[in-house]
Parts: structure tokens; C-alpha cells; sequence
């Protein structure tokens, strides 16, 4: 292709978009509203804390084939560290029963067979019930699909689930979980190890590819906030930026990598997820005791997801909506007594920060699924990417660079 590929938003789907087509030799301009790119996955220095943290905690899995090439691809793959073999530590905070659920690395689970790698309390035959998920209808819930009670619901699908498509699991997609079913548990226990942006996210995804964009000739224009599309019958003619405008040459393509809310503004008639949930997170300024697990996930308790960053402790919530206006105090509070108890840290609270996102991801239910557009639009030269547009898979890191991906591979195709 001789044009121009113009994407605008420079969050992870963006980014992602601009590395493929800079390493394929494509010629690529880059535009991002904000004054820093990484749009919900970024790092920023707090000075309440006087800490550089994650405006979210994000948890990969080694089978996430996107992340991990957008790793390779922008010299980072070094930045996610996890486990040798597929680990998880969990906390029952009412009983304050400790496991690890261990799944064998290859596909055939005979892990389900060893006490000392499942959930307590839990038969092998327990877990052959998520396997319907695997073939579950069209606009089907999980709760539909599957039974959600019980002790292996409670302990292991639940919280996995609600941290995975951040909504109550039952009323949840489930073509949606059998999708992240499919790619990491099912996959065997090589595809799910955790990985966890020790060093913080913009280090492992942002900083990189703008240095490697940069190295490319490719500089983001920060500050240029899309006003308006301007559209020529079946293709997009032009890009306003407040009082500027750029001509689209017949030859040029627009890759489009903006919030689900925000391109729904833009593009005539586009049907969008318009419904979303939020996510807290809870940064306590704290170094971990010694042996603190890397990730602790934590059931019976407010807290969900305990991430131990060198210089910090981390809580994840998902699906976090009824929390939004609570006191953030009390908040802090609570939820640091609990992490205290998992730690075994003094009570005395640390310096803390609340980072609070409304409309974190679109509500992975079945009627929000079938909102989901495809990369391709109606304009011939117009192309969708974002973790909203269709991807078969929820709101996730991974999702948001399949999606960047694919619309760099069809904005090469000849029209």
C-alpha cells in the first residue's frame, strides 16, 4: 500500500495497530487526545504517593498469543514475570484456608485427580460443569449454562469469571468465558501461567513501542483531539482536529482507536456497547513481606486480586460499580485490614491511593456482545480497533492488540 494509514488513539489497540504496520514498512501517523499515550493501560507518577503506578492491575496469561508477539515485537518480553509453571495462590478469607490451584501443563487435565492441586473440598468431577461453557449457544448467560453455586463456584469460577469479563459471572456471556476457557484452562496449564507487568504497565507495553515507533520516524501527535469525520459517499475524505483539518488521499486509510462512546460520536448510525462497568484499584505505599506471592487471589473477602509490586501492594475489584461513591477513607480502610491479614503486615495503614475507573469495560453480557461492531465499516478506507469492537474475546489486554492487529491487516488490503 503507497498511503497513508492515519490511526487515531494511541491507547494499546492503537499502539499495537502502528507497531504491525511500521514493521511491515507501512507509513503511519499517529494521533492521541490525551498528553500521554496508553490511554486505560498506562503508568503515571503519583504524588500522593510519591510512586509511579497502574492506573489499572492487569493480569496476562502466558496462552494471550497477542500480548506476548506486541511484547516480542516492541523488545519487552522480558517485562511480564510470572511463575515457570501455572500457579495460582488463593486465600479463603473467612476461613483463612490457603491453596494453590495447579494445572498440569499439558491439555489433558489429569490435575483435577490430586488434592493438593485443586480447590479444597472439590472432586475431580466438579469441574467437568465449566466444560459446557466450551459449547455454549449464541446469547446464552453462564447462568445459563452452567450451575453458579456451590463450592467450586464460590472458590474458583466465580472469582475467576468476574475478574476476567467484570460482571457478575452468572448474567455474564457465556460464549464469552467459553472463549477464555478455550485459550488458557482448556489449553492446559502451559497456556495459563501468570504473568504480571512487575515493573508497571507502561514499561512493559507503552514506553517501549513509542521508543521503538520513534526509532521508525513515527512521533504521536499528543494533544490532537478528533472533532469530526468527514465522510465522501462510501469513503472518509478527511480528519478534523479542532480548527485543522487533514485531506484522507484516496490512497489513505484511518484506523479508528478510540473509546467505544467516542467513536459512536463520530460515525453515523455505528452501534456500540453502551453499557459498562468499573473496576477499583487500591495501591497501599508498601514494600511485600518476604514470600508474598506475586498475585494472591482472595475469595470471602471485598478484596479480589492482591498484586506485590516491589514498592507497592495492589488491590484489584472488578465489577466494581456499587463502590464508586463509597468514602474512599473507608474504603481504603477496609480494604487494607483485609490485605493486613493476608500479609501478615501491621495494621497501621500505609500511605494509599484509590484509583477509580467508572466505565472501565463494556458489561460483557450477552445483549452488549451482539453491540459489538466489526473492524470493518461501511467506508471503504475506514477501519474500527478497541477492546469494545468484535474480538471474540471480553474487554482485555489481549483483546484490545488482536483488535489493533486485525484492522492493521485490513487497512493494507487493496480496496
Amino acid at each position: 500500500m503507497s498511503g497513508t494509514v492515519h490511526i487515531v488513539g494511541a491507547g494499546l489497540a492503537g499502539l499495537s495497530c502502528a507497531v504491525k504496520l511500521a514493521d511491515e514498512g507501512q507509513r503511519v501517523a499517529l494521533y492521541e487526545a490525551a498528553r500521554m499515550a496508553g490511554g486505560r493501560c498506562r503508568s503515571y507518577f503519583d504524588a500522593t504517593l510519591d510512586l509511579t503506578i497502574d492506573n489499572g492491575n492487569h493480569l496476562l496469561l502466558s496462552g494471550n498469543t497477542a500480548a506476548r508477539d506486541y511484547g516480542a515485537r516492541i523488545g519487552a518480553s522480558d517485562a511480564l514475570v510470572g511463575p515457570d509453571e501455572c500457579e495460582f495462590d488463593f486465600l479463603d478469607y473467612e476461613t483463612s484456608r490457603r491453596w494453590k490451584l495447579r494445572p498440569n501443563a499439558s491439555k489433558l487435565p489429569w490435575w483435577v485427580f490430586f488434592a493438593d492441586r485443586r480447590v479444597p473440598g472439590t472432586g475431580p468431577l466438579d469441574y467437568l460443569d465449566a466444560g459446557k461453557l466450551l459449547f455454549a449457544r449464541q446469547g446464552a448467560t453462564i447462568g445459563e449454562t452452567m450451575r453458579c453455586e456451590g463450592l467450586l463456584w464460590d472458590k474458583l469460577w466465580r472469582p475467576v469469571m468476574l475478574s476476567a469479563l467484570n460482571i457478575e459471572p452468572a448474567i455474564a456471556s457465556a460464549t464469552l468465558a467459553g472463549a477464555v476457557l478455550r485459550e488458557t484452562l482448556a489449553a492446559g496449564g502451559d497456556a495459563c501461567r501468570p504473568l504480571v507487568a512487575k515493573g508497571g504497565l507502561g514499561h512493559a507495553f507503552i514506553e517501549p513501542a513509542l521508543r521503538k515507533l520513534q526509532s521508525q520516524g513515527i512521533e504521536p501527535r499528543f494533544g490532537a483531539r478528533l472533532k469530526e469525520v468527514v465522510f465522501d459517499g462510501a469513503r472518509v475524505s478527511g480528519l478534523r482536529f479542532g480548527d485543522e483539518e487533514f485531506a484522507i488521499r484516496p490512497e489513505d486509510r484511518i484506523v479508528l482507536a478510540v473509546p467505544a462512546w467516542s467513536a459512536q460520536e463520530l460515525i453515523p448510525g455505528l452501534v456500540t456497547p453502551d453499557d459498562h462497568r468499573a473496576i477499583l484499584n487500591v495501591h497501599f505505599k508498601i514494600a511485600p513481606p518476604p514470600g508474598q506471592p506475586l498475585l494472591l487471589g482472595m475469595v470471602g473477602s471485598l478484596s479480589e486480586w492482591l498484586f506485590a509490586f516491589d514498592d507497592r501492594l495492589s488491590v484489584t475489584i472488578s465489577g466494581a460499580d456499587r463502590l464508586m461513591d463509597a468514602p474512599r477513607e473507608e474504603l481504603a480502610a477496609k480494604i487494607w485490614a483485609e490485605v493486613a491479614t493476608a500479609t501478615g503486615l501491621a495494621c497501621d495503614m500505609p500511605p494509599w491511593q484509590i484509583v477509580k475507573e467508572k466505565r472501565a469495560t463494556f458489561a460483557a453480557t450477552p445483549a452488549q456482545e451482539a453491540r459489538r461492531p466489526s473492524a470493518q465499516t461501511q467506508w471503504r478506507n475506514l477501519f474500527l480497533a478497541g477492546d469494545w469492537t468484535a474480538t471474540g474475546l471480553p474487554a482485555t489486554i489481549e483483546g484490545s492488540i488482536r483488535s489493533g492487529y486485525k484492522a492493521a491487516s485490513l487497512a493494507t488490503r487493496p480496496i
